[in-house]
């Protein structure tokens, strides 16, 4: 097997581990709301997953910035590192201040590594493979949500509970760390062509780009929709089916993810191969699984006033396949829109933007359910954003 494959293989456990943490949290909502009674409200809950995001999102440039200046294979250890200790310490957590601190401190080791693992990616899969190699690592994600998903069931035992799995999950990833260093190198011809650009040259030179900001945009409005479902679909189906923590946590989670995952794959081998006739095939590949997340929101807000558990799985599924075209082509379009030496750098400011969005809109939600408003008229809000979002994307004029 090609080294470039490799890495790959080896970048795909960290994926799934920094995804696994953030849905155990949504999954096992009930439980960590019931031992920790000081979070009180979904204001509060949605806070707790702000925070997250915000700190993710404020040093997430500053994480492609350091991949690009130095070593990409040292900010991805080291994140890992950090991650495992943090999940770790959030399995000793007793009130509601120090599991806001331990969310606001993952995000500074989540920040380091997907901004450093895209571009490292990106560095060892030239065009014609990098759609592919892309949406392979983000099935790891995937399948760390699908795990997570599972959690509920783990933390409704009795004998085990939710904090066993953070404490589990921080040991695995300090047992993967070591080897992952070891094994993993960054792409010699990226290394030798670098150019070390101050971080004033770096920013300047995104910020200039007109195709970058519309990318930024298009990046940042669906991914809103995301962090919704991810982070509140659990709870959602518990309290609009009546099913258990255990049950909800897998519908929100285990048929989308699937879906998700195949698509991914299909959706990069798709860009790869429509990209070598037309250099705007990335584009339009992920411009067609953004309609269907459009389609798939407003069927998510509807399918509560049918009762049917299966129905909102159903459009759960239209919205994984939407979102795996979408999620395998943002950092190969990134590529076609930036210098080599601003990869990680751009998709750092990209996480910025997004995440501090996604940070609202969990707050937001929160507070919109603590008014009782309509699922129909949130998701229907999501959709329209999510809606507008395919304009962006098309008004992008790729250079390669």
């Amino acid at each position: 097997m090609p080294y470039a494959w490799i890495v790959v293989a080896l970048l795909v456990p960290v994926a799934l581990l920094n995804y696994l943490d953030r849905q155990m949290l949504a999954a096992m909502k009930f439980s960590v709301m019931t031992d920790i009674t000081g979070i009180g409200s979904e204001a509060n809950w949605g806070k707790i997953l702000a925070l997250f995001k915000w700190t993710y999102a404020f040093l997430s440039p500053v994480g492609g910035y350091l991949a690009d200046r130095y070593s990409k294979r040292h900010v991805i250890s080291f994140s890992l590192l950090a991650w495992s200790a943090i999940t770790w310490a959030t399995g000793q957590v007793t009130n509601f201040e120090q599991l806001l601190w331990t969310r606001a401190i993952m995000g500074l080791s989540e920040a380091l590594y997907i901004p450093a693992a895209l571009a490292l990616l990106a560095d060892y899969h030239p065009g014609p493979t990098r759609s592919r190699a892309v949406g392979l690592h983000q099935i790891g994600i995937y399948c760390g949500v699908i795990l997570g998903g599972f959690s509920g069931y783990v933390a409704d035992d009795p004998s085990l509970g939710w904090r066993s799995l953070f404490v589990a999950c921080g040991i695995a990833g300090m047992l993967y760390s070591l080897p992952l260093f070891w094994t993993l190198r960054n792409a010699a011809v990226a290394a030798t062509a670098q150019v070390r650009l101050s971080a004033r040259s770096a920013f300047d030179g995104l910020l200039r780009n007109r195709n970058f900001i519309l990318l930024v945009l298009y990046f940042t409005l669906p991914a809103m929709a995301g962090w919704i479902v991810r982070d509140w679909m659990p709870a959602i189906l518990k309290a609009e089916f009546g099913i258990g923590q255990g049950r909800a946590g897998v519908s929100a989670t285990l048929y989308w993810m699937v879906a998700a995952a195949l698509s991914a794959f299909a959706g990069g081998w798709l860009a790869d191969r429509w990209v070598k006739v037309n250099p705007r095939g990335r584009i339009y590949t992920s411009a067609m699984g953004m309609a269907l997340i459009t389609l798939a929101m407003m069927g998510v807000g509807y399918s509560p006033q049918t009762g049917s558990l299966t129905v909102a799985i159903a459009f759960l599924v239209l919205f994984g396949i939407g979102w795996g075209s979408f999620d395998a082509n943002n950092m190969p379009i990134l590529c076609q829109v930036a210098r080599p030496e601003l990869r990680a750098t751009g998709y750092g400011v990209m996480n910025m933007v997004s995440i501090s969005c996604g940070g609202l809109a969990d707050w937001g939600f929160g507070m919109l359910r603590d008014a009782q408003v309509p699922l129909l008229v949130i998701f229907g809000l999501f959709a329209s954003i999510a809606l507008f979002s395919i304009v962006t994307v098309l008004l992008i004029r790729p250079s390669s």
